[in-house]
């Protein structure tokens, strides 16, 4: 569990260094990103650096709370949905005059509620997580489409200086949303690499049989753990509106969240659960947005990236099945 969650080396059947999957993706974003810098113009420059640092932020907040509940061994297709969706309910109230901090703590709270439903659905009702989380986001889009965002986009009106300010930049250059990032990294790291309950979420995605005779409440515990996903989301949609000034719930229909599930299991997280940690989420980060960088560079249609995304991600599941294989133990996990 340890060497996991901080990412130490290991060593092969001879006993000589084998890189873990987190080293090998930070090398190979390396040499994609020096052989970008010398073939694709405008690559390496000073203003694509800090927009390609900026969407992987944003990549990145997201990921981090999907890492939470993979290492706990489940998913979270509803993630986006609930972060777009709060994110949305957020602008409505500040441009009803709510201030931007009642309006966050509330849709906050919002988050949570949504993400224990989630846990609750799949630890109490025992609906496998894909199927529960893939319904609820639906079915929260669909609310949130019928009631309140009717046409899609809502915009913050002028005069909120205060919380667009956090989609800037701080001394002219360095974006502030890059420093909220690194801030939640810090958080989560020291949440599971610290805490109890960072300890039993690891326990809980090892063996959840194991860990429910050792007295761990799995139950509440997943409930959790979805939680902490939807309210971290909900921060990275928060990052959006504020770098934008709106919020477009057709985000939450596109292939983002495949990019963040990307993230997290290319990094090193195994979708097999409790392995892996903050590190693997920062490399999955960098390699997936040096990727979606080029291609939008390169001017690459939708469906060519689509191609390309989708490759990678099932090559990166086939390497998590090899890495990761499932053995008697673990194949009891989530039946």
């Amino acid at each position: 569990m340890n060497d996991a969650l901080s990412g130490e080396r290991k060593m092969g059947a001879g006993g000589g260094y084998r890189p873990s999957q987190m080293v090998i993706v930070l090398g190979c974003t390396l040499v994609i990103a020096a052989i970008l810098s010398v073939t694709l113009k405008g690559f390496f420059s000073l203003g694509n650096l800090f927009a390609l640092l900026r969407g992987i932020s944003v990549l990145g907040v997201f990921s981090l709370g999907m890492a939470i509940v993979v290492i706990g061994k489940g998913i979270d297709l509803s993630q986006l949905a609930i972060a777009c969706a709060c994110a949305a309910l957020s602008i409505i109230m500040i441009d009803a005059g709510y201030s931007p901090f009642v309006s966050l703590l509330i849709c906050m709270a919002v988050a949570a509620a949504l993400g224990i439903l989630n846990g609750y659905l799949i630890s109490i009702i025992e609906i496998p997580a894909l199927f529960a989380t893939l319904a609820f986001g639906l079915l929260i889009l669909g609310v949130t489409r019928s009631t309140f965002v009717q046409h899609y986009v809502v915009y913050l009106t002028e005069g909120h200086n205060d919380l667009i300010i956090l989609g800037g930049n701080i001394a002219g250059h360095i974006p502030i949303p890059v420093i909220i990032f690194l801030c939640c990294a810090i958080l989560v790291h020291l949440f599971l690499s610290q805490t109890v309950l960072g300890r039993f979420i690891y326990a809980h995605g090892d063996n959840a049989d194991a860990a429910r005779l050792t007295g761990i409440a799995v139950r509440p515990l997943t409930m959790v753990e979805y939680a902490i996903s939807a309210v971290i989301g909900y921060l990275g949609a928060m990052m959006m509106v504020a770098s934008s000034g709106m919020m477009h719930l057709q985000i939450a229909e596109g292939t983002f969240i495949y990019d963040v599930i990307l993230v997290v299991v290319l990094g090193g997280i195994s979708l097999v659960g409790g392995r892996g940690g903050v590190m693997c989420v920062i490399a999955g980060s960098l390699l997936i947005g040096v990727m979606r960088n080029a291609m939008t560079i390169m001017d690459m249609d939708s469906q060519t990236q689509n191609i390309i995304m989708g490759f990678v991600l099932l090559l990166a599941l086939v390497v998590d099945s090899y890495v990761h294989p499932r053995d008697d133990e673990t194949a009891k996990q989530g039946d």
